[in-house]
């Protein structure tokens, strides 16, 4: 009887932890929703490093427009568009846009290679702790929001884009 009785306890312990998790795990997808920037709403505002270690906030860019990108090393879209990026940075950098690209969740390494690799001349911020990523409400990478002057997001953009596509959207973020 003994016996019997430890294996009772110990299958009901098993089973209480069970449906604990189970409890858990369907109030956190309910609850525990994450916001979602959307258009027309104020861009939450952030502090991150650069590779070279220099704080960069985003509202140090207002009266101007920002291409904000959310990428990674191991994202295929991310790293076909960054060179596309770059050059259309060239080309508006001038006309009042910044980009600024969040590296979300890598070693700075990783970054620094990746950027040294394609000679990107845009700031690349990190997310190591993927704080930025997750007050935007980032799911999936690539994703892109375009901030007009005065710090509104004017779109928000969640594929990996052509060359044609950047610089259309920077075309819709430049300053008056």
């Amino acid at each position: 009887m003994d016996k019997k009785k430890k294996r009772l306890i110990m299958r009901t312990t098993i089973l209480l932890v069970i449906v604990v998790a189970i409890g858990y795990t369907i109030y956190s997808s309910i609850f525990n929703e994450t916001k979602v920037v959307k258009s027309g709403e104020m861009a939450p505002n952030f502090q991150l490093q650069t590779l070279d270690g220099e704080s960069v906030e985003l509202d140090d860019y207002k009266g101007k427009g920002v291409f904000l990108n959310f990428w990674a090393t191991y994202c295929p879209p991310c790293t076909k568009e960054m060179p596309y990026m770059d050059n259309q940075y060239k080309e508006f950098q001038d006309k009042g846009i910044e980009i600024l690209a969040v590296n979300v969740g890598e070693p700075l390494l990783t970054a620094q290679k990746f950027t040294h690799r394609h000679d990107l001349s845009f700031p690349i911020l990190l997310d190591g702790r993927e704080e930025v990523y997750k007050a935007y409400g980032v799911k999936p990478i690539p994703a892109t929001f375009l901030i007009d002057e005065h710090g509104i997001v004017v779109d928000r953009v969640t594929k990996g884009l052509t060359e044609e596509e950047i610089k259309k959207m920077m075309e819709r973020i430049i300053p008056e």
